[in-house]
């Protein structure tokens, strides 16, 4: 995405019967989507929705007249902008998009896109790298969390510094190898339903109509879960998220558990929101420290999410959790607690408040990250018309 010389982004601008927007298509973590500098999208937000479902061609549930992959984990998007208060480099607003849906959910945090947001931002002319490791600490404007981040910049032959995407670092759900992204939250609790542990408690039994008591963790360490035994729906905690898709049965009990659970965290009616996200745990098959299977929240999810992922292993070291009764080999002050789910395992490392052992202050985690297309994503000028805009004004 160019950059004019006071750095401010390429407008978008007419292309015949469309309208042209910069963008970088990237992937993050185990997501990907389309990623835009604010400045060159409409300062209008209802403008700015509509501009970005026309980006990923929804509502359709194939998104088949736009860049979008039909799964809500490729039907993601980043708004990014440099950072505009003390110690925040970088900001950017995570927008979540159903295939089908005609909105965009930024209510919510995408760990996975997180890991892609510091690239951008080098990439575009916002941060500029001074050495071979670059370090930003970048504020998610959905729920303001903070993390720090920390890639790869090594200079070129030109001694011009460049993203490093090439690495041996590995994640699962991602074949082959790429350059690390280190991610380490800073204060993640309460992200959206305003404490780590909404209702007071890390077990709460709610009724649940047609299936009876459920014993529930209720928390967010950076994304609201119900952690719940999968056995307690029928389940076994090792489906293929093929079966868990196809089994109708345990997605109603898992809706019907999901909408209670949202009343019972203070988040209302959840019925039309992407979250609480719904993770089903039990004892660990791999040598990990518990199995899980997520729903996003009603589309079993491929791996998991990393924030789900810093959610589910913030309950494993929470004495009395539905997650602390399943997992395994969790301890000392700074435990690694190693999440498996379908794709293989996802490895948190927590720390603990050495007077509060229950209390998490700081969790890290690694991800990758790749630039995969650049250049403009065109939008009917229907949708937006930036130069009927200017000329009317």
């Amino acid at each position: 995405m160019p950059v004019d010389v006071d750095g401010v982004a390429a407008r978008s601008r007419r292309r015949g019967s469309q309208t042209a927007v910069p963008c970088l298509f990237m992937r993050g973590g185990t997501s990907r989507g389309p990623f835009f500098d604010e400045r060159a999208l409409p300062a209008d937000l209802s403008t700015r929705d509509a501009v970005l479902l026309a980006v990923l061609g929804s509502p359709d549930e194939r998104q088949i007249d736009g860049v979008g992959g039909a799964h809500p984990l490729t039907s993601k998007v980043g708004v990014v902008r440099p950072g505009t208060r003390p110690g925040v480099d970088v900001e950017w607003t995570f927008g979540q998009v159903q295939p089908g849906g005609d909105t965009v959910d930024v209510t919510a945090n995408c760990g996975n896109m997180l890991a892609a947001v510091l690239p951008f931002a080098v990439e575009t002319g916002m941060v500029v790298p001074a050495g071979d490791r670059t370090t930003a600490r970048v504020l998610t404007r959905n729920t303001g969390m903070v993390a720090e981040i920390a890639i790869r910049t090594p200079a070129g032959p030109d001694g011009t510094r460049h993203v490093e995407y090439a690495g041996d670092a590995r994640i699962d759900g991602v074949r082959g190898g790429a350059a690390p992204i280190e991610i380490g939250f800073l204060d993640t609790a309460g992200s959206v339903a305003g404490s780590l542990l909404p209702t007071g408690k890390v077990r709460d039994t709610v009724e649940v109509p047609g299936i009876g008591p459920v014993d529930v963790t209720l928390i967010d360490n950076g994304q609201p879960l119900v952690i719940v035994e999968a056995g307690r729906l029928g389940a076994t905690g090792y489906e293929d998220p093929a079966e868990i898709d196809g089994d109708d049965a345990l997605k109603a009990k898992v809706e019907a558990l999901r909408l209670v659970c949202g009343h019972a965290m203070g988040l209302g009616d959840v019925a039309a929101k992407n979250y609480p996200k719904m993770t089903l745990v039990a004892p660990p098959r791999h040598g990990g420290s518990l199995s899980t299977r997520s729903l996003i929240p009603r589309i079993a999810h491929r791996s998991i999410g990393v924030l789900a992922a810093v959610t589910a292993a913030t309950a494993c070291v929470l004495e009395g959790s539905v997650a602390h009764d399943v997992a395994s080999g969790v301890s000392g002050t700074e435990p690694v607690v190693s999440v498996e789910h379908p794709s293989g395992e996802f490895s948190v490392t927590l720390v603990l408040d050495p007077a509060d052992p229950q209390r998490v202050v700081r969790s890290a985690l690694l991800r990758t990250a790749r630039l995969l297309m650049s250049g403009d994503v065109l939008v009917p000028s229907s949708v937006w018309n930036p130069v009927a805009k200017e000329r009317s004004a």
